[in-house]
């Protein structure tokens, strides 16, 4: 049996079980910054509970590099799905494999290729946002001269940045707070960039397909 082959096979059999760690992950996660008053065990168990779903995720990325014989060419060629180890709240960029999962056990896609494209970069937007919001009020909440003092502002500043509105009103103060800014600034110009082309790319498509309808004249 090929690299390939046991690869795949392999990523058949986890995708169900990493759906719900990632679920697990982001649900204790979001407990653990917006419950920050709940008394204990709670913050604890929410901490083992996203230690535990990181190990997952550490293990698969090991066993994806080991069926791969590539060696070291692995982090290369995966780039993406070495950030996701890294960073655990960019998972959501890795949306589109479950959709692709799920497309292939119903035999085949039933929307279109601009369709599909539109619907990944929805989902990513919206759960990157989340996180991000997660991630920028538990930096920000109790910097000194902070401007972002509730998660509904943290949730205001994520959709103004991700859209590359920039208000000003709200903004991060801490070096982290920044950081996130950043990444989200990036992920939200390419993400929304997809959906622009293509939805620029249908409507094309569209106008094309109803000019070659057309009778011609006389």
């Amino acid at each position: 049996m090929d690299d390939d082959t046991r690869t795949t096979r392999w990523e058949r059999r986890t995708e169900l079980p990493l759906v719900v760690t990632s679920v697990l992950f982001f649900t204790s996660y979001a407990i653990r910054v917006l419950g920050h008053g709940l008394p204990e065990p709670w913050p604890s168990a929410c901490g083992a509970v996203m230690l535990g779903a990181w190990a997952v995720f550490a293990v698969d990325y090991a066993v994806r590099w080991r069926l791969s014989g590539q060696g070291p060419r692995f982090v290369r060629r995966h780039w993406l799905d070495t950030v996701v180890l890294v960073l655990p709240l960019l998972r959501p960029l890795r949306v589109v494999k479950v959709y692709e999962a799920v497309q292939r056990r119903r035999g085949r896609p039933r929307l279109a290729l601009h369709a599909r494209v539109i619907t990944y970069a929805g989902l990513a937007v919206s759960l990157l946002g989340f996180a991000g919001a997660l991630a920028v009020y538990q930096q920000e909440r109790t910097a000194p001269g902070a401007t972002i003092h509730t998660f509904g502002d943290a949730v205001w500043w994520t959709c103004a940045t991700m859209a590359t509105v920039g208000y000003g009103d709200v903004a991060p103060v801490t070096a982290a707070g920044r950081v996130i800014a950043v990444g989200l600034m990036a992920c939200g110009l390419a993400l929304l960039g997809a959906v622009t082309g293509s939805f620029s790319s249908w409507l094309l498509q569209v106008f094309s397909s109803e000019e070659k309808e057309k009778p011609p004249d006389g």
